[in-house]
């Protein structure tokens, strides 16, 4: 529940631009106070990729109560402290962060090399490039360099933005024609916040803002699900597959112990011919070869036409609704199923 009420208080801060350092006052007056930061963008039709710039933007310190400017004007852009996704030009050196020229080409691999995506990046994706690790590591209280922000970083960028990158540039996600129309992503709904065109008010301010809240709150609840959720997930596989490899499980919540071979296939606390979990059942089923172990797979068609060291896919004409009967060294039998089995 806390992470839920300081989700919202980042999405009004940054949607509204109210900081930290807005509201009631120390008692002590500035002499000089530093004038707000602004964040440019165009005006009219607003699309995802500069909602979700400005917002990022305003979880920085620096931009926490930035104006954000609405203009195409090029006198008003140029005094603005950075600018997304109007402007003809990149140059990160002085925050223009455009990807309209037709010279820009860049991608998250062409940036940063040590990443693999190649899709064309829009102002979100450039300001994520730029200030993604530097958000995240103020979000959580972690290392900027540390591996918690460095495999959030990855997975957002994978799983949220790199979308709205493609969108805005107008990549397909897959080649050929499309089976079914895509009308429901984050991309869509925040189009649909723009007036219709025969709307009588045809101003974009207030939509503007929602759409900041929008795509503000998704991001926030997707890092909170990543960080709360997959990455412990994550973890746990982790561990799995180092204690596999050492042959020492004990203490790892789902899978079964293998401190010796004989107990690699049987949860030893699950009753006489009760079947644990295996890591050997969380590979490919296709490459695992259980008969080097001594174990043999009676429901398989090789079983059927002649010895075969490997478990087979199961074929849509088995009889037994391709479930794999395995016979373990001490003769019990164990029911295994592949993904592709249930399918």
């Amino acid at each position: 529940m806390r992470g839920a009420a300081r989700a919202v208080r980042f999405v009004v801060m940054a949607a509204t631009g109210t900081g930290t350092s807005a509201g009631i006052g120390t008692g002590h007056k500035r002499p000089h106070p530093e004038p707000a930061a602004r964040i440019g963008t165009h005006d009219g039709t607003f699309h995802c990729d500069e909602a979700l710039a400005c917002f990022l933007l305003r979880l920085l310190p620096r931009y926490q109560d930035a104006e954000i400017v609405r203009t195409r004007d090029p006198q008003r852009l140029a005094g603005c402290d950075v600018v997304v996704d109007v402007g003809g030009e990149y140059d990160p050196g002085r925050h223009r962060y455009d990807h309209h020229q037709r010279s820009f080409t860049e991608s998250m691999r062409s940036l940063r090399p040590d990443k693999p995506w190649s899709t064309k990046l829009s102002s979100a994706g450039l300001v994520y490039c730029h200030f993604g690790a530097q958000i995240l590591a103020g979000l959580l209280g972690q290392p900027e360099d540390g591996p918690v922000v460095t495999a959030l970083y990855d997975k957002l960028y994978e799983n949220f933005v790199e979308e709205i990158d493609a969108m805005d540039n107008g990549i397909a996600p897959a080649a050929g024609e499309p089976r079914y129309a895509l009308s429901t992503t984050l991309s869509a709904r925040v189009g649909h916040l723009n007036p219709r065109w025969n709307d009588p008010d045809q101003d974009t301010e207030a939509g503007f803002r929602r759409a900041m809240e929008l795509v503000g709150t998704e991001f926030l609840q997707r890092l909170d699900f990543y960080h709360r959720a997959w990455l412990p997930a994550r973890a746990l596989v982790e561990e799995a597959v180092r204690c596999r490899l050492e042959s020492s499980c004990a203490g790892v919540p789902g899978v079964t112990g293998m401190e010796d071979k004989d107990s690699k296939h049987q949860d030893p606390q699950a009753g006489s011919g009760a079947t644990g979990v295996s890591l050997k059942s969380l590979q490919d089923p296709t490459t695992v070869t259980e008969e080097q172990e001594g174990w043999k797979n009676l429901n398989s068609r090789d079983s059927m036409l002649g010895d075969s060291n490997t478990l087979p896919v199961c074929p849509s004409s088995s009889p037994q609704s391709c479930g794999d009967i395995w016979e373990a060294p001490d003769g019990t039998n164990s029911p295994r199923y592949s993904e592709k089995d249930k399918e």
